[in-house]
C-alpha cells in the first residue's frame, strides 16, 4: 500500500480528546468502531481522515473491525470450509499433528489443553507459523531458537496445507498494511517498525472451534488476556463469541460482521509507543450445548532476533501516553524472542516440559 503524501493535517490535543471523553455518554456501545482501510487509497483529506480516525482508536480501544482490505471472500470461504473439515476428523487423524510432538509449538491441541492466566480454555486449535526449517542450535544460543521450524500438517487431509499457507500469505499483506497505516496516524514514517521486522516478521496463525458447553459449565472458551504481537487479524464465522474490555472495566461485544475482520493491537505496540497504542483485554464465550462456533486469528509479530524499541512520538501524542500496563507475574520483555518463548511456555505447560525442562 503506497502511504505517501499520508500525513496528518491537525495536531492530536491530548487534553481537548479527554475532555471530549468526559462529556461521552457512558454507554456501552453496539460495537467496536469501523475502518475502511481501502480509504488509504483516496484522496490527501481522505487519508488524513483515516488518519483521524485510526489515532482515535489506537488510543481508546485498540480494537476495530476493518473493511475495504481486499482479501477474496472466495479464499476466506476456503480457509473456513478447509478449517471445518480438519476438525471434523477422527481423533487419531488431529492426534498425528500434535503439538506436544513440536518444540515449535506447532500442531494440534485438545480442547482443555492450553491455559490461559492458569485456567484451561474450552477450544481445539492447531497453530501454524512461518513455514520455514529448524535452524541448528549451538552452545550458548538463546533457549527461544528453538521455538523456530516446521510447521505439522495432516496427512488426512493435504489440501490444509495450500489454503492455510495461501490465506496466510493474504493476511500478512493485511497486517503489514495496517502496521504502516498504524505508523503514519501517529506522525511516523510508514516505515518506523519495519527495523522490528526483520530478517522476517512472525507469522502465527490459529484455527480454532470451540465446541459447546453446557451453561452450568465454566464459559471460557479462551480467558481474558492480551494478545503479544503487533496486529491480530481475526476472522470469525457465524456465531458471536469475542468481547473486549473498556478502559472503565466493562466489557463490549464484537460479533462477526460479514466481509470484515477484527483487529487489535498487541503488547508489542503498546510497549513501542509506551501506552500510547492500547492492547486491550479480550476474551472468548464457550458456545451454548449442540453448537460450535470457528474462528482464525492471524498474529503478525516481530521477528524474533530483535528487541521492541521505545518511539520518540510527536510531543502532543506523548502527553497522551499512559505507560505500559503489565502483569507482574508476567512482565513484558523487550527482547521479542524470549517474550515469545515465555508465553508459550505458560499457555502449554505439557509442551513446555516436553522440550524445555531444562528451563522449568
Amino acid at each position: 500500500m503506497n502511504l505517501e503524501a499520508f500525513s496528518i493535517t491537525e495536531p492530536f490535543d491530548a487534553a481537548s480528546e479527554h475532555e471530549a471523553a468526559s462529556l461521552r455518554p457512558q454507554v456501552m456501545p453496539a460495537h467496536l468502531p469501523t475502518l475502511d482501510i481501502s480509504r488509504l487509497r483516496g484522496s490527501v483529506e481522505e487519508r488524513a481522515a483515516v488518519a483521524r480516525e485510526l489515532r482515535t482508536i489506537l488510543h481508546d480501544h485498540g480494537f476495530f473491525y476493518l473493511s475495504g482490505h481486499g482479501v477474496d471472500p472466495a479464499l476466506v470461504a476456503e480457509v473456513l470450509e478447509v478449517s471445518k473439515r480438519f476438525f471434523a476428523l477422527p481423533e487419531s487423524d488431529k492426534m498425528e499433528i500434535a503439538m506436544i510432538g513440536s518444540p515449535q509449538f506447532r500442531g494440534y491441541t485438545r480442547a482443555g489443553a492450553e491455559l490461559t492466566q492458569g485456567r484451561p480454555d474450552w477450544r481445539e486449535q492447531v497453530d501454524f507459523d512461518c513455514e520455514e526449517e529448524a535452524p541448528a542450535i549451538a552452545a550458548g544460543d538463546p533457549a527461544w531458537k528453538r521455538t523456530i521450524g516446521p510447521n505439522q500438517w495432516p496427512s488426512a487431509l493435504p489440501e490444509l496445507k495450500a489454503t492455510i499457507l495461501r490465506y496466510q500469505a493474504e493476511v500478512t499483506r493485511v497486517g503489514l498494511d495496517v502496521l504502516k497505516a498504524v505508523a503514519v496516524a501517529l506522525g511516523e514514517d510508514e516505515e518506523v517498525f519495519a527495523p522490528m521486522l526483520q530478517p522476517q516478521p512472525r507469522q502465527h496463525l490459529k484455527i480454532l472451534r470451540y465446541p459447546g458447553r453446557d451453561s452450568s459449565q465454566c464459559k471460557q472458551g479462551v480467558g481474558a488476556h492480551k494478545d503479544g504481537g503487533l496486529i491480530t487479524i481475526l476472522l470469525q464465522d457465524e456465531l458471536p463469541g469475542l468481547s473486549v474490555q473498556n478502559q472503565d472495566g466493562s466489557w463490549v461485544d464484537a460479533p462477526p460482521i460479514p466481509g470484515t475482520f477484527v483487529v487489535n493491537t498487541g503488547e508489542l505496540l503498546e510497549l513501542a509507543t509506551n501506552g500510547f497504542v492500547r492492547a486491550d483485554v479480550h476474551a472468548a464465550t464457550a458456545p451454548p450445548l449442540g453448537m460450535e462456533r470457528f474462528s482464525i486469528p492471524f498474529f503478525l509479530g516481530a521477528a524474533h532476533e530483535g528487541v521492541v524499541p521505545l518511539i520518540q512520538l510527536l510531543p502532543e501524542l506523548k502527553r497522551a501516553e499512559r505507560g505500559v500496563s503489565t502483569d507482574p507475574e508476567n512482565p513484558l520483555l523487550r527482547g521479542v524472542g524470549a517474550n515469545h518463548l515465555k508465553a508459550r511456555l505458560r499457555s502449554h505447560p505439557d509442551v513446555a516440559r516436553a522440550h524445555y525442562a531444562d528451563l522449568l
